[in-house]
């Protein structure tokens, strides 16, 4: 818990835990020069290491299930590479959402109303708890991944065996292609630390980068039902109505913090959609090939292994989704708050402001993958579906 507590930042009370693992992992880069270059340099290896992997597949292309580890890894490194890269690329704009974020998060902290701090206090816990989650998750399955070699060899006598009598090479921590022999244990060791570097490293870009994206994500939701309750209090309550130049302020106030929420909304999809359009394709193809594995390993070890990692594919884009369709039905719901203020005890020249807010409100705000679909619950499924088929077409090609 100590630890914990020395990721919170009072000036960053939503995104602090995130901004400093963006920062550990140089994502957002120092204004240090020399710690800039540093990471700058550890981002080109892991990008070369990167390219190493898809280097190996030509000299493994005819073993299938040496070419499928290769295929499930070297498609989740390729993301990690998409993601930092693109994050670099546009770090000015993620530098606007993250500071716009944390303006509006502290803005809406400074209220005295009772159901709106609950409301802020039920999403704080909720973005530390899926946060931590998708950091236990990531550590987990790095962890598999560096010491499976291990474990098949001291749980598997038969591997022993026969890595012992030289009918069967060591098993690689990820495949990649080194420039020395990997089959003598001093090449097999200089190998395995480059690959766990590289594994370790791109967790770190994927756990920061994605983490970060889920918290905005939930922060846009709650934003947008603080804003709903907001527009019900316009006028005050029947009992207690407020002046008409007190409900002009809240009026404007409304819409200033609608227009800001659309314009930051859109900026964040118009750096997310992208990446979010090759990780529709990448978990398709991870989901399909973990799925294989699982139902074609005899090993128990090995299916709880690739299970592991199945699991770690279904979670990531199940989470991107989960929380883009709660934005988007949060999206809708918010027309429905202006109707609940008391609008029918007002002027005609107030019911006219409310209902230019409400027709402004039509805007959804909703995150999409590319040009080509809605990033929701919906679009998951339909992966899922995507994916069972690739797995059915593998199964029965390899069946023949």
């Amino acid at each position: 818990m100590f630890v914990l507590k020395k990721l919170e930042n009072p000036k960053r009370p939503l995104l602090g835990p995130n901004v400093k693992t963006l920062k550990f992992w140089g994502l957002l880069l120092p204004k240090n020069v020399y710690m800039k270059y540093f990471y700058i340099i550890m981002h080109l290896m892991v990008t070369a290491f990167t390219a190493t992997e898809y280097v190996d597949v030509w000299f493994i292309r005819n073993d299938l299930n040496l070419l499928l580890n290769n295929l499930k890894i070297t498609m989740l490194a390729t993301m990690s590479v998409v993601k930092v890269t693109t994050f670099l690329y546009w770090q000015k704009h993620w530098k606007d959402i993250i500071e716009y974020v944390t303006r509006a998060d502290l803005a809406q902290r400074a209220t005295d109303d009772v159901i709106k701090n609950d409301l802020i206090k039920k999403f704080t816990k909720y973005c530390r708890k899926i946060t931590y989650f998708y950091w236990s998750l990531m550590f987990t399955t790095v962890v598999i991944v560096i010491f499976h070699p291990l474990f098949k060899f001291f749980l598997s006598q038969s591997y022993r065996e026969n890595v012992k009598e030289g009918n069967e090479d060591y098993l690689q921590v990820v495949s990649s292609w080194v420039p020395f022999n990997k089959s003598t244990i001093q090449g097999y060791l200089a190998a395995s630390i480059w690959q766990s570097y590289a594994s370790i490293y791109g967790g770190g870009w994927i756990t920061s980068f994605d983490s970060n994206a889920m918290v905005i994500m939930v922060f846009f939701r709650a934003e947008l039902e603080m804003l709903k309750i907001d527009c019900a209090n316009i006028f005050g309550t029947e009992w207690n109505p407020v002046s008409d130049k007190v409900a002009f302020e809240r009026l404007k106030d409304c819409h200033r913090r609608h227009v800001e929420l659309v314009k930051y909304s859109r900026l964040f999809d118009a750096c997310l959609s992208p990446i979010m359009l090759l990780y529709m394709f990448v978990c398709s193809v991870m989901l399909c090939v973990t799925a294989y594995q699982i139902t074609s390993e005899t090993s128990a070890m090995q299916r709880f292994l690739t299970t592991e990692y199945l699991v770690f594919g279904v979670a990531q884009l199940f989470i991107y989704c989960w929380h883009s369709n709660d934005v988007y039905f949060a999206s809708l719901r918010l027309s429905e708050g202006p109707y609940e203020s008391t609008w029918w005890c007002r002027h005609v020249s107030h019911r006219k402001n409310l209902f230019i807010l409400t027709a402004q409100f039509s805007r959804v705000v909703v995150f999409s993958a590319g040009p080509f679909t809605k990033l929701t619950v919906a679009t998951f499924i339909s992966i899922l579906k995507g994916a069972y088929s690739y797995y059915t077409l593998l199964s029965k090609s390899q069946t023949k």
